[in-house]
């Protein structure tokens, strides 16, 4: 009798792959590794796109991707970190959403990917061959996945709508100052 199925390991080799990836990413953003800028880079590259303060959302972008994917990857705490890898991919997905879907023109599709598919690892929960099976899933109860994901649909909808009306009104002032110019 096998104690693990085919839904286990693909559970498995879906949350190392997705987890793995988001991880990397995130290391970029905090340490510098595989060819990121690290916090300070991110940070006024954030600052940019319209996320103020940069360094704080430098951070939270690299907590979301780096801790979110590192416990994917492990299957431990699988609503909370399936949930914020969503959340901070959402956020991803937004920037890059004026450039179209694919991710070839600069779009959001790969952001938009990586994001359904941390939620759907939230959704369905880890698979026997985690942390959170070994562990009693004391970090996987059932309660936790709609308040997490709940949670941090509402904490990204409110960091998308600050980056957008700073977004605008930098718009609106560099139109202002131009007009200002030309006459």
């Amino acid at each position: 009798m096998t104690c693990f199925d085919r839904r286990d390991m693909g559970l498995f080799l879906l949350r190392l792959g997705t987890g793995g990836v988001l991880a990397a990413h995130g290391s970029q953003k905090l340490f510098g590794w595989f060819g990121g800028g690290g916090v300070e880079a991110t940070g006024n590259a954030m600052e940019s796109m319209g996320f103020t303060p940069g360094r704080a959302n430098a951070l939270a972008a690299g907590l979301g991707e780096a801790g979110g994917g590192a416990l994917l990857a492990l299957g431990l705490a699988t609503p909370a970190a399936g949930a914020a890898a969503a959340g901070t991919m959402g956020a991803a997905a937004a920037v890059h959403a004026p450039g179209g879907f694919f991710a070839q023109g600069g779009g959001y599709e790969y952001p938009a990917f990586l994001g359904f598919a941390a939620a759907a690892l939230s959704v369905t929960g880890p698979g026997r061959i985690s942390l959170d099976h070994a562990m009693g899933h004391t970090l996987n109860k059932r309660w936790m996945m709609p308040a997490a994901l709940v949670g941090c649909a509402a904490a990204t909808l409110t960091v998308v709508a600050a980056r957008n009306k700073q977004v605008r009104q930098k718009a609106q002032e560099t139109a202002s100052a131009e007009e200002t110019a030309a006459a």
